[in-house]
């Protein structure tokens, strides 16, 4: 069932925000779920109190909803009912009140530089869909890129005379990061030997085209990391994001500024980089502890 005002206030968030179209229909499925249970709760978006958003939240923990999940619906519906109150919609906000559950600090999954330096050198170079594997994971290691960011490259947003990859981000922002020499060579050797096997007798714009020349998901490339990752021998459980995390934290291990960091992160925030300098001092630490004569 469709909500005008939750239709109304994702339309808001497109234009000034510009998120992406998955944010998008996450806000949107989180809102009418909400707003389907206010409806057999007998009350509405507009006449929700703090009482009832309270309720509903409990209702999510009942279902077996993680805290972390519970968080999450909380700041949606904060920046829904901001939204209402801002366009005089509602006069007040119900969710200003509500604290949210506590959470574990997560810190981001830590790969140590050999674990990384030998998922890199899993694929089978010689074979062009892993040339193009390797390629990525070269580029992804050196520049931080987010997954969905990597499968979106095109051939324009790329300069290897520069060595630099142009990257539109979240909320549309472009970024510069330079690539660095190893992933250089790895992307230059895939363009030239193994991105027209992949193409065949098809054209595209997209740096790295899956096997049926056409733009690569975020999933298929998990998969693939996946893979990697147990011919490398790798133990732990992987993220997505695990690269782009160890870019970050080694970086800081080796001195790099924070602002830095963020910058070639594309956070918007300097708070949202600052949780990897905690994994960066846990590490530290560990190494401290391991080798230090008085550790």
């Amino acid at each position: 069932m469709s909500y005008p005002l939750v239709e109304q206030f994702v339309d808001a968030l497109w234009l000034e925000k510009g998120l992406a179209d998955n944010t998008l229909a996450s806000y949107r499925s989180d809102l009418s779920h909400f707003a389907a249970w206010l409806d057999d709760e007998g009350s509405s978006l507009l006449a929700v109190d703090g009482l009832t958003l309270q309720q509903y939240l409990g209702h999510r923990l009942d279902l077996g909803f993680k805290a972390s999940s519970t968080a999450r619906m909380l700041s949606v519906l904060r920046r829904f009912f901001q939204y209402l109150h801002r366009a005089q919609l509602r006069e007040d906000d119900p969710s200003i009140l509500i604290a949210g559950p506590k959470l574990p600090k997560r810190l981001p999954k830590d790969l140590s530089e050999q674990q990384v330096s030998s998922l890199l050198q899993a694929p089978e170079v010689e074979d062009p869909l892993e040339l193009r594997d390797k390629a990525m994971l070269e580029l992804l290691y050196a520049t931080g890129l987010r997954v969905t960011e990597l499968v979106s490259l095109s051939m324009e947003s790329v300069s290897l005379r520069q060595g630099l990859v142009r990257v539109t981000g979240k909320g549309n922002k472009e970024r510069l990061v330079p690539m660095g020499e190893e992933a250089l060579h790895w992307l230059t050797r895939y363009l030239k030997e193994g991105r027209a096997t992949l193409l065949g007798e098809q054209s595209s714009d997209v740096v790295f085209p899956s096997r049926r020349s056409r733009q690569m998901t975020r999933q298929t490339f998990w998969h693939r990391i996946k893979l990697y990752a147990q011919r490398a021998g790798i133990g732990i459980e992987l993220s997505p994001h695990t690269l782009r995390h160890a870019f970050a934290t080694h970086l800081l291990n080796h001195g790099a500024d924070l602002r830095v960091v963020q910058l070639l992160l594309g956070h918007s925030d300097l708070s949202t980089t600052q949780i990897y300098t905690h994994v960066a001092t846990h590490r530290l630490n560990a190494l401290h502890e391991e080798h230090h004569p008085r550790g």
